[in-house]
């Protein structure tokens, strides 16, 4: 054991192994229980094992030579002898992509990320990395995390602060080229927050992350990092810079030189700020030459067509922190504070950190081609004189990481019918083709693995909650595993309807309740910790699963995160996304369920609008809206249960062959891995942003910035 616990802790060192499922088996396989209580965290098994629990598993599950193998993979895998970046991306190996995020959705383990947003951060580095493209990370680490759900007895969302042990993560210090940890500081109004610097490796690629916990800091400040979209305004604001500014001082004080600035939101706009300064203090620049430069070098990515969702700053508190900026970027604060304004001129408006990162920014894209429409409508009076089409922001449709969301069972049926090497070729179309030659038995019977073990993980977490709760145990068990099985898990949000459903309660009853073709619908999500018109959503859904007609058929699944997302799309028949049109950006939940044998029901909104080909899924609507929404709503709501009475539920029971096997159903399985997941896993995002946003970037451009 002495030299066994060395290598496996070797092996926790890097975040590899949360794409890598054969490696997270050989901690799941020392202690299931502990491996579940620690949050699926690697590092935590091996500090709370018992050393005679791990000379017993090692010896009866084969551990040593499982270690050694994947020690050897992850050897190979840092040390490629080629790859799709250094054949593409091979220019900015020396200047890599700096990619700004709020925040980081890698594990369950590492909580610093709370839906979307990270999730998507974090698949980007993954693939980034698969691929082999130069890209470095820079984030926050929040030492509180985000927040977990936790319902009450009136079914309302509490929030619940788990603070996380930094010690149980792979972090370690980031240090300069004399071997020294690195430190950064930035103004804020009558002060200095400093931060430590701290890196974790996501396989070939680096992520940073400021800690504001130092021995320099008074509490506050200390704080300021402490969770995620936590505070007030001031505090949003802060973070802000601490992150944009902190960020890009970091990079430097670890020489690192980078082609291009990505800004994944304008949550870090400020960054690009403090780029633009340095040049000007450092090489000597004009100030509005220097401003171009930056914004020839950046790629601003925005996420939201919802205008509530991006931050306002009012003009005072904006003012009070921009000031040292100013100063540093020798220009007149009105004259900084105008390039976050809509109207530059209006000097008591508020300061808009998407503003910002628009004007400085040669190339930005929405996230669908659906939002990139949106996006060019929503900013098009930024850019006076320019016709709606001619608006600057296009779009790369995001992708999801197939490694991280894939279940085993998936992977073992392509790897069997789509070559071993299917992983390394996910964008090209070929290699799904091959999927239409597997027999609908095996793929029924791979997905009814995935099912059973889904249903099984919901009944225990309903349970759970339902003894916390002091509500009876519900008998018999719920979710018929014969039954066509729906899911629904997301933010909680007006506009993304959650209740829907729910608008008629006896149509709702004959579709779920039905006696021979009955459906199970599974409900998860949060609601931000300041909404509580989400979380009143949260509340309507949970109580009318409490009616004794749904109790068996609807549940609520508490605290959506990477882990119960992860054992959702795997399992589940279908997924459900009725958002109000155009209001989904994107929406990739869907994208993970499809690579897992699951057929979307969608709203033509966001990817769907750009993917469902009448064979592939199910569309609610035509795509056409109702100038009133509640007109819409009541229309969609009318034509969702329509779809799922007349085309959904049909097509699952019916035509079933002398095994049980729906064979249409099985077909539209069929037609939806071959045409959707091809185009919609990360890899592909990954190259899309390399090819028509960084390598363009990355060389500047000659074009003038819009006028502040």
């Amino acid at each position: 054991m002495d030299k066994l616990l060395p290598k496996l802790q070797k092996l926790t060192q890097n975040l590899w192994w949360t794409w890598r499922p054969e490696v997270r088996t050989i901690f799941r396989d020392l202690d299931l229980d502990l491996y579940h209580r620690t949050h699926q965290n690697p590092m935590s098994v091996l500090k709370q094992i018992a050393p005679e629990q791990l000379e017993k598993r090692a010896a009866d599950v084969d551990i040593p030579a499982r270690v050694d193998r994947a020690l050897r993979q992850l050897h190979e895998y840092l040390t490629p002898v080629t790859t799709w970046g250094l054949t593409h991306a091979g220019a900015m190996r020396s200047r890599p992509i700096a990619y700004f995020c709020m925040e980081f959705g890698i594990h369950e383990s590492l909580p610093i990320y709370s839906g979307g947003l990270g999730i998507l951060a974090g698949d980007h580095l993954k693939a980034a990395s698969d691929l082999g493209v130069p890209l470095v990370g820079v984030g926050l680490l929040y030492h509180e995390g985000y927040t977990s759900q936790v319902l009450n007895t009136e079914f309302w969302q509490q929030d619940v602060v788990e603070p996380f042990d930094v010690a149980d993560l792979p972090l370690v210090p980031a240090l300069d080229r004399f071997g020294e940890p690195v430190h950064v500081s930035v103004e804020l109004p009558g002060r200095q927050v400093h931060a430590a610097v701290l890196e974790v490796q996501v396989g070939r690629i680096r992520l940073i992350l400021l800690d504001t916990r130092v021995k320099q800091n008074d509490p506050k400040d200390v704080a300021l990092a402490a969770r995620l979209y936590g505070g007030d305004q001031r505090m949003r604001i802060e973070q802000e810079l601490l992150l944009g500014v902190g960020g890009a001082r970091a990079l430097r004080a670890l020489d690192i030189t980078a082609s291009v600035f990505h800004l994944n939101e304008g949550h870090s706009a400020f960054a690009l700020l403090e780029r633009a300064r340095y040049r000007i203090q450092h090489d000597g620049l004009e100030p509005h030459i220097a401003l171009q430069e930056v914004a020839a070098a950046s790629v601003f990515t925005t996420h939201t067509p919802v205008d509530a969702g991006h931050d306002r700053f009012p003009a005072d508190l904006a003012a009070e922190h921009l000031r040292p900026l100013a100063d540093g970027l020798k220009l007149a604060l009105d004259e900084v504070m105008g390039l976050g304004r809509v109207n530059p001129h209006d000097h008591g408006s508020p300061f808009l950190p998407t503003v910002l990162a628009l004007k400085l920014s040669r190339r930005a894209n929405g996230v669908s081609a659906l939002h990139g429409v949106v996006s060019r409508k929503m900013w098009n009076h930024l850019y006076p004189g320019r016709r709606e089409e001619e608006v600057p922001i296009g779009h790369v449709t995001n992708g999801v990481h197939l490694p991280t969301w894939l279940a085993t069972e998936m992977h073992h049926l392509y790897e069997s019918h789509l070559g071993v090497d299917y992983q390394s070729s996910l964008t090209r179309p070929a290699t799904w083709a091959r999927i239409a030659s597997v027999s609908s038995s095996e793929i029924w019977e791979t997905k009814q693995v995935l099912k059973a073990r889904t249903i099984r993980f919901i009944r225990e977490r309903c349970a759970a909650t339902r003894a916390r709760l002091g509500l009876p145990e519900i008998e018999p068990a719920p979710l018929d595993p014969d039954a066509l099985t729906i899911g629904f898990a997301r933010r909680f949000v007006p506009y993304k309807r959650p209740d829907l459903l729910f608008s008629d309660l006896d149509r709702l009853d004959r579709l779920v309740n039905h006696p021979d073709r009955p459906v199970n619908l599974i409900f998860s999500g949060r609601a931000h910790p300041a909404d509580n018109t989400g979380k009143g959503l949260i509340q309507k859904v949970a109580r009318i699963l409490e009616d004794p007609r749904f109790r068996h058929r609807i549940l609520f699944i508490e605290n959506y995160n990477i882990h119960v997302g992860r054992m959702l799309y795997q399992g589940i028949d279908a997924w459900l996304n009725n958002p109000q049109r155009p209001l989904e950006a994107c929406g990739t939940s869907g994208m993970k369920v499809v690579l897992n044998g699951g057929l979307h029901i969608s709203i033509r909104d966001g990817w769907w609008a750009e993917s469902y080909d009448g064979e592939n899924g199910f569309a609610i609507g035509s795509g056409e809206t109702h100038a009133n929404q509640a007109v819409q709503d009541e229309r969609d709501g009318d034509e969702l249960f329509r779809l799922l009475e007349e085309q959904v539920v049909p097509l699952y029971y019916e035509n079933r062959n002398a095994a049980g096997v729906p064979r249409c159903w099985v077909d539209r399985q069929k037609q939806s891995i071959r045409t959707l997941a091809w185009r919609f896993n990360a890899d592909r995002m990954v190259q899309d942003y390399v090819e028509h946003l960084y390598l363009p970037a990355a060389v500047g451009s000659s074009c003038q910035m819009p006028p502040p």
